[in-house]
């Protein structure tokens, strides 16, 4: 697949870049997009939800009536989960919500997630800029002139640059991610995917592993 690379101000060069097919195009897996992205998600949770069991509350042990002959049903103690301000029984204990997945189920996701963006035309590639010093303005002005502005974006850099991170960081539903550490989950929640153009190589060193 054959794209036109876009330079800061939303103007279309006269540069191609060829995605690779083994990534962008292949068919995508469903499966394996959930698995991943359930796996994000649960590994975001703290799992320190707490409720107090009957054991732990302290309440009157004291029978309420006797077992047999007053026509009632049975009734225990005050802090039985059946009455009002009783306990709370099989209630949330902490826990790890992590699972395991395989490495080439977590890579077929990505690649899967990859390709349903470039199937569906969200994938624009960039020409190599940086930042001198952090500017959100700036970055705010590229977006706006890319038409992707009040979107949910997902900048894809070859390499670290905090210039760029901390010029995205404070808007909304834009992020800016290493080829290295991108993942299913925040692709997919991409409206739009800005890719410069030597990250596309870094994508395919880190997923033809």
């Amino acid at each position: 697949m054959q794209l036109p690379v876009f330079n800061i101000q939303g103007q279309e060069t006269k540069a191609k870049v060829e995605l690779p097919e083994a990534i962008f195009g292949i068919e995508p897996n469903d499966h394996a997009i959930y698995l991943d992205v359930k796996q994000y998600l649960a590994n975001q949770r703290q799992g320190t939800h707490k409720t107090k069991e009957r054991w732990e509350i302290t309440g009157s042990t004291r029978k309420l009536h006797k077992q047999k002959g007053t026509g009632g049903s049975r009734k225990g103690d005050i802090n039985s989960p059946l009455f009002k301000g009783g306990a709370r029984v099989f209630g949330p204990q902490p826990r790890d919500y992590s699972f395991k997945l395989n490495k080439k189920v977590k890579v077929l996701a990505r690649k899967s997630a990859l390709a349903y963006k470039a199937q569906g035309n969200n994938i624009t590639v960039l020409e190599d800029f940086n930042m001198e010093s952090p500017k959100t303005k700036t970055f705010a002005d590229m977006l706006s002139k890319l038409n992707v502005s009040g979107k949910r974006v997902l900048l894809v850099t070859p390499e670290k640059n905090d210039n760029l991170v901390l010029s995205g960081r404070n808007l909304q539903k834009t992020k800016v991610v290493v080829a290295s550490d991108l993942n299913t989950y925040d692709v997919m929640n991409a409206a739009r995917v800005l890719v410069l153009n030597s990250a596309i190589e870094k994508i395919a060193e880190t997923l033809n592993k």
